[in-house]
């Protein structure tokens, strides 16, 4: 199921202009079909077309509101499936890879769906594993004794999320780092919760995430992760 996701998703994406598309679909955000040609470049009776194929190849879906009808992803396994792709070609659609560094790029820290990603979500997951708050086991995460406190401290119910209809906390390929960032329910919860708390602030119109002071002061005290 899992192989047939990727090499449909592949085949859909050998298009660049689809690949920008779903690109900017990996904020997790639902867009009308008029603001992602804008985001696009391209023309809107262009970016039609290239929905109806996302439909078609179950790789999108689509929700009406009123006059307007938002596309999002199909699913959270068809995002891990995008950013999975980035990592076999040398540059994303928007050549981020290729830039240097910066704390105020997508490579530096970002949204990949609805978890952290770049360089900042490798630390964070890095951490996590180092403090032995996760540990893996059969290609997923599990939460470790000490990880149980430390979550409940930190605010986020595991248990609960570990009831979700979705993977729990599996390892997601970061196509800048080339290392693993956390996805799944967990991932998701731990974005929301410094999202939250101020640690980290989202950029208006990117997938681009700012770093507070009161993050990285936070990070330090319970990771040991220097931002």
């Amino acid at each position: 199921m899992k192989e047939n996701l990727f090499v449909g998703s592949a085949v859909l994406l050998c298009e660049p202009s689809r690949a920008k598309i779903v690109w900017h679909l990996l904020d997790g955000r639902a867009y009308t079909a008029g603001e992602l040609a804008m985001a696009s470049d391209l023309s809107p009776t262009s970016v039609s077309n290239h929905l109806s194929k996302l439909l078609a190849g179950a790789m999108v879906k689509v929700d009406v509101q009123g006059r307007h009808r938002y596309y999002s992803f199909a699913s959270d396994e068809v995002a891990y499936a995008v950013e999975a792709l980035a990592n076999l070609s040398h540059q994303n659609p928007f050549n981020e890879i290729s830039k240097p560094l910066s704390k105020n790029k997508l490579r530096y820290c970002r949204t990949c769906y609805d978890h952290l990603a770049g360089k900042v979500g490798v630390l964070i997951l890095d951490g996590l594993i180092e403090k032995k708050v996760l540990k893996l086991q059969d290609k997923t995460y599990i939460v470790t004794t000490l990880g149980s406190d430390f979550f409940q401290n930190f605010g986020v119910e595991v248990s609960g999320l570990q009831k979700q209809r979705r993977h729990f906390a599996k390892p997601c390929l970061d196509w800048s780092e080339r290392k693993y960032h956390l996805a799944g329910a967990l991932g998701a919860a731990l974005l929301e919760k410094m999202l939250g708390l101020d640690w980290l602030r989202r950029t208006q119109h990117s997938r681009a995430i700012s770093i507070t002071s009161l993050g990285r002061g936070g990070l330090q005290k319970i990771l040991d992760v220097n931002i």
